[in-house]
């Protein structure tokens, strides 16, 4: 069903309107053009300037934007978040929060599902939403928190109203629409204009996108319908029906394929062999595909060589790459996650004493030997002023805990230092007697 027929299919008003079922990729049918599912349906359908269309599938397809997007979405899934006491520094995993945020937010997804699923939803998608389910505890006597069900963001409806609360109108595969209040949603936005909807990247690198998806086309159309010769056969004199075929022949038995890649070509008659090369229009089809992935880095923050397409060497540059990546492509990230568990997920008193935090330390850690020298300060060797417990430095590399004996030297619990023999005390010599000399009167 082309734009056309939704239009003539709005201006029967006998013909009833069927729901949209996005989960399926299907358009529907709409009453008229003030329906706001039109006007998601044609941004979702918009050409770029290429006239390649770009949509979520579409661009997801492209192997560099599915490779920023991965990245970043499997970063957010894979490391710790816990909620801790602020004064502590401590997980506080008596509270009921902790499990969901860190282990189990439902009965389906693991917390590296949940979390790569609304992550990548924010970056495509412009917002995530989760259902907030409480459950009445009787040993706290309030309502807790137990489970965080994903809903779709292409099928939630966001409003301010008069009183500056968000409305959120949701419209499920099945029934009428639900409306929630904000209290029972939890909502994930990155950078907004109106504060209420993030930027899609997909729509902020739909012409990168566009170019990078027809340049894809048009080079799988070459290999489709190109011819793809390196040389050509001239002959001086027209040759015979008898002559040609026996050349065809003996070129394809002799000279074409990989087994036979490297043969000299030895030609009969007044037959020439003229090489071919690759011509500008290649190598600028080439470039510009590079280019393409360089507009993808930039819009989604990626550093390039993490796309696999830079010539970088790959060998004490990846530290400093790692650290770009979390700094400028995960950092915003792991704040906007943070935020918004506070704002969503606990209530005024518990804020106040617990926060969500993201561990990146697995993202950060160096070679063994940086790691080594960098605790080995930590503990307090060449002099250094000591600032990690003994047991910390085990938590750090998932080790468990093994308290170790004071180290007075330290002044805290260090690895363990032999205590020096103590001396013995020497045996006193026998003072010799002296002898009394006798003065002659």
């Amino acid at each position: 069903m082309g734009v056309r027929d939704l239009f003539k299919w709005g201006a029967r008003s006998a013909v009833p309107a069927r729901q949209v079922n996005a989960s399926h990729g299907e358009a529907g049918l709409f009453l008229s053009t003030t329906d706001p599912r039109v006007i998601e349906f044609l941004k979702e359908g918009l050409l770029s300037a290429t006239g390649m269309p770009v949509n979520v599938e579409s661009a997801l397809r492209n192997p560099s934007m599915f490779r920023a997007v991965s990245l970043i979405s499997n970063a957010i899934g894979m490391l710790p978040c816990h909620l801790i006491e602020k004064a502590t520094k401590k997980k506080a995993t008596a509270h009921p929060l902790y499990r969901v945020i860190h282990r189990r937010p439902n009965d389906w997804q693991t917390a590296f599902d949940f979390r790569a699923t609304m992550q990548l939803r924010a970056l495509v998608h412009k917002d995530a939403y989760a259902l907030i389910v409480r459950s009445f505890s009787i040993r706290t006597g309030k309502k807790m928190i137990v489970r965080l069900v994903p809903l779709d963001s292409r099928r939630m409806h966001v409003t301010m109203q008069a009183d500056w609360t968000l409305r959120y109108e949701y419209q499920p595969t099945v029934g009428g629409k639900i409306v929630y209040a904000a209290s029972d949603i939890f909502h994930l936005r990155g950078l907004s204009l109106d504060g209420i909807h993030g930027f899609s990247l997909v729509e902020q690198a739909r012409e990168a996108i566009g170019l990078a998806l027809s340049a894809e086309l048009a080079a799988g159309r070459i290999f489709k319908n190109g011819a793809f010769v390196d040389g050509v056969l001239i002959s001086k004199a027209e040759l015979s029906e008898e002559a040609f075929n026996r050349l065809k022949e003996s070129w394809a038995e002799r000279y074409m394929g990989a087994d036979n890649a490297g043969k000299t070509p030895l030609l009969e008659g007044d037959t020439d062999y003229k090489a071919i090369g690759s011509n500008a229009r290649d190598a600028q089809m080439a470039e510009l595909r590079k280019l393409q992935v360089e507009e993808i880095a930039r819009v989604t923050g990626v550093p390039r060589p993490l796309l696999m397409v830079d010539e970088t060497s790959w060998g004490s540059g990846i530290e400093a790459l790692g650290q770009f990546f979390v700094a400028y492509a995960l950092g915003p990230w792991f704040e906007a996650w943070q935020q918004a568990i506070e704002r969503s997920l606990l209530d005024d008193g518990d804020a106040e004493i617990y926060e969500a935090k993201f561990n990146p330390g697995a993202l950060l850690r160096g070679s063994l030997k940086d790691q080594a020298d960098y605790f080995a300060k930590a503990l307090g060797a060449g002099g250094h002023q000591p600032w990690m417990h003994y047991d910390e430095v085990r938590d750090v590399m998932d080790l468990p805990e093994r308290e170790a004996p004071v180290n007075p030297m330290m002044g805290h619990n260090g690895p363990p230092i032999e205590p020096e023999p103590e001396a013995k005390p020497k045996p006193s010599k026998p003072k010799k007697p002296v002898e009394e000399n006798d003065d002659d009167e």
